[in-house]
């Protein structure tokens, strides 16, 4: 997927030159590479730990207690009888219930900016809202059918192949939670650990209790929709300006 996106950024004016495009896009694909290779430094420390912290959660699994099983829905006997719209939304909690679409998921980084995760999400081709926090930005991501979200998680750590997040996964009410790096899946551990070192929205989003609306109301979000191309290799471009003075990773 790298080579693809290394493809696409040299047909753009913003890498090649074109002096139309702003000066904070003029760098090559050789530049590219040299900045996520930078980034990856960056991440391998926190890769390592995350590593770690993914052990130490997976012993404490044993002893965790797994969590009740939410209220099924009243599912219809006959759903033919139901309006269009309705029947659309019966088919999507459905799929739900059965597994077929995840009720929620949320890849967690230890990035400090959302919009630079962002940035990240729009050059993978991942739909999300990202959010920023202390603890480390997360994207909530709008692709919830099949596969989906692991496939995100994927091509998230191909694209900035030194970073390591971890993929939270509501379905069917089965809570999960996986660490991903350079694309590959790892360990497994309870979502109760997880959440101990997340923010509150982050489970009340898993489990339903809160919603993207309601948090919008007090605090920013950065969607992927509303962030061209362009513009992520210019969000992309600023951090690589700061990190020549230090970290790569900038304050929100």
């Amino acid at each position: 997927m790298s080579d693809d996106l290394h493809n696409d950024n040299a047909n753009r004016g913003d890498l090649n030159g074109d002096d139309t495009h702003n000066d904070d896009l003029h760098f090559s694909d050789e530049e590219l590479d040299a900045a996520l290779a930078g980034f990856e430094k960056e991440f391998a420390s926190d890769a390592d730990a995350a590593t770690d912290a993914a052990s130490d959660a997976s012993d404490a699994a044993d002893s965790a207690a797994s969590a009740d099983d939410a209220a099924a829905a009243d599912v219809p006997d006959d759903a033919s009888s139901l309006e269009p719209d309705l029947e659309t939304g019966f088919e999507s909690e459905l799929d739900g219930l059965l597994g077929n679409k995840a009720k929620a998921a949320i890849i967690i980084t230890r990035l400090s900016s959302a919009r630079l995760l962002a940035a990240f999400c729009e050059l993978s081709d991942i739909a999300a809202s990202c959010i920023g926090s202390p603890q480390g930005a997360v994207a909530v991501l709008h692709n919830l059918d099949g596969d989906g979200p692991e496939n995100a998680a994927k091509d998230l750590t191909t694209v900035v192949a030194g970073m390591s997040v971890v993929l939270a996964v509501n379905r069917a009410d089965k809570l999960e939670a996986t660490l991903y790096f350079r694309g590959n899946p790892g360990r497994q551990f309870p979502p109760p650990i997880l959440f101990s070192s997340t923010p509150s929205f982050v489970e009340d989003l898993m489990l339903g209790i809160d919603t993207l609306d309601s948090l919008r109301q007090h605090m920013p979000i950065e969607e992927t929709a509303d962030m061209t191309h362009d513009e992520a290799m210019k969000v992309l471009a600023e951090h690589m300006r700061f990190g020549r003075g230090g970290s790569a990773q900038s304050s929100r």
